[in-house]
């Protein structure tokens, strides 16, 4: 069984007497710095020099400072930039500042797991992982819910870490949902998995695939938006809630029938051998060193294809569709 962990388990005055550095202030690092600071722990916000974000942070109360004097100032840094510029903001902002029992943070494993961030063995090495986007973090703090979140433990140099950690987690509100115990290693592959084979990459492929052969067969466009993306949302919402089970009890018998006859057939045996080479990928590190160099070379394969992707028939009708649909946000987040 999982090992889970909620308030009880967890000591907020282990935090009171120390400052927590927190580095970006996107959607991740926005919640985290002011639910904290919200259970009374002494925050400030690490950005570049002329960020954007600058004014952001001080309109919300919290102090704020570049990377280099936040790492310095720090006993517990959470680095909560996008994967592919932490090694760089390590090696040239941080690591310098952090002294023998800091404790250096992480929401997400990738560049400890795959080498890219070394940290000292005399700091501790953690990691708080929220199960969702920083705008619900925060309002399901401020409902006094909180969201589940994953905890990892890669260094233990104080002997406290995984203490640290899970105070870490009820003063972002996480342990009141409950933080289940995880690795560095399993929470890398399993997010890597998802992500690209059902989360992101699997289902942005299916809809397309399947709205293409509608398309190809001479149906229209519009109906076959509705019918292989719009509908989408509300089956996922029914899963979201109460699982797989929850979906098939909203749905017709013959939508249900043709789940277990026809899905199987789809997702076949050939499509599970291609998920095992996936994760053969990113556990073997082929597709971190590929996204490394990617990033290293400028990102011309990456931007090529987002570009290809935003021209794609279905982006062209779905906007129309959704412009009918005036519940929507315009923005189209």
């Amino acid at each position: 069984m999982a090992e889970i962990y909620y308030d009880k388990d967890a000591d907020l005055d282990l935090l009171k007497d120390k400052t927590i550095g927190i580095i970006g202030f996107g959607s991740q690092g926005h919640a985290h710095a002011l639910n904290l600071k919200d259970s009374g722990l002494n925050v400030i916000v690490g950005l570049y020099p002329g960020s954007k974000s600058w004014a952001k942070v001080e309109e919300g109360g919290l102090r704020v400072g570049t990377v280099d004097d936040v790492a310095k100032e720090s006993d517990v840094v959470m680095i909560l930039a996008p994967d592919q510029v932490q090694r760089e903001l390590y090696e040239d902002h941080i690591e310098q500042g952090l002294e023998p029992g800091n404790m250096l943070m992480f929401a997400h494993g990738f560049n400890v797991h795959f080498n890219q961030i070394v940290p000292s063995p005399e700091i501790d090495v953690t990691m708080i992982a929220p199960k969702g986007p920083g705008h619900m973090l925060r309002t399901l703090y401020q409902d006094g819910i909180g969201m589940p979140a994953l905890i990892a433990v890669e260094q233990n140099a104080t002997e406290l870490a995984k203490q640290l950690a899970l105070a870490y987690a009820k003063g972002i509100g996480c342990a009141r949902a409950g933080v289940l115990a995880t690795t560095f290693q399993e929470e890398t592959e399993t997010d890597l998995f998802g992500e690209q084979t059902v989360l992101c990459g699997g289902v942005s492929a299916l809809i397309k695939t399947a709205f293409e052969t509608l398309v190809e067969a001479g149906y229209q466009p519009e109906v076959a938006y509705f019918e292989c993306l719009h509908e989408l949302k509300l089956l996922v919402d029914f899963i979201h809630e109460g699982g797989l089970a929850s979906m098939r009890y909203t749905i017709s018998d013959t939508a249900e029938y043709g789940d277990y006859t026809r899905g199987p057939r789809v997702i076949d045996e050939h499509v599970r051998e291609t998920m095992r080479t996936v994760l053969g990928e990113i556990r073997d590190g082929s597709f971190a060193r590929e996204w490394i160099l990617e990033n290293q070379a400028g990102r011309p394969g990456f931007l090529a294809q987002r570009r290809i992707e935003a021209e794609h028939p279905i982006e062209e009708v779905g906007a129309e569709l959704r412009g009918m649909m005036s519940w929507l946000k315009k923005d189209g987040k």
